[in-house]
């Protein structure tokens, strides 16, 4: 991806972090500027209560990848139409994996469609596994009079009997684009919240579509 091309707003901090370098560095008081760095992290979505639990299912995460030119800490984004730049003072409190894992974790458990989730290493055997892949997370600030936070997300749900993943219930990919107030980092993080909400409820809508009938008829009269 080319990355030679640098938003207005973005290079005027570069240069101001440059004179402020420049000043200090004659005063003799320290060697580089502070840097007042932002740390963001995802929140986990509201869910409507339900009554109705899908089954007997329990549920294992196989995995959570996200695409490499998203996958630091930095945040990063769209500045043209093959130009990409990170920000050097917006970052994740860690990996977005990572940040992304805890969340996912939180709704998958309370979303009413699994009766447990498993951690790594716990007795529980699963029965149901899911993959999980994110191919977009930027900020759109090609028209900065109109930013986006940018979402696409992948969910594989496979039938796993035996804790090895069978035949898939659901594979689908969801994206989202949702307007913000302003290019800026803390917008984007409200906007990737909002796009998160959007997709895993409508996650949790297919996957309940995706069951047999008789999972919710047991449930309702069991």
């Amino acid at each position: 991806m080319k990355t030679s091309q640098i938003h207005p707003w973005l290079a005027s901090r570069f240069i101001s972090a440059l004179l402020l370098a420049s000043v200090f560095g004659l005063t003799g008081c320290i060697s580089r500027p502070a840097l007042n760095k932002q740390t963001f992290t995802f929140n986990t979505p509201t869910i409507s209560a339900t009554n109705v639990l899908a089954g007997d299912r329990v549920l294992g995460i196989r995995n959570l990848q996200i695409a490499a030119p998203f996958e630091g800490r930095s945040l990063v984004y769209r500045t043209g139409e093959f130009s990409y730049v990170r920000d050097p003072y917006a970052e994740f409190l860690g990996l977005p994996a990572e940040e992304l894992l805890a969340p996912m974790r939180g709704w998958l458990h309370n979303s009413g469609n699994f009766i447990a989730l498993t951690e790594a290493g716990s007795a529980l055997k699963p029965n149901t596994l899911v993959e999980i892949s994110v191919s977009q997370l930027f900020g759109d600030f090609r028209q900065p009079e109109h930013p986006a936070a940018v979402l696409t997300m992948r969910f594989i749900f496979f039938d796993a009997p035996n804790g090895v993943p069978g035949k898939a219930i659901l594979q689908q990919e969801y994206s989202r684009s949702i307007p913000i107030s302003a290019p800026n980092a803390a917008a984007l993080m409200d906007g990737w919240n909002r796009a998160l909400a959007e997709i895993l409820a409508e996650v949790s809508s297919d996957f309940r579509a995706g069951l047999p009938k008789e999972v919710f008829e047991n449930q309702l009269h069991g």
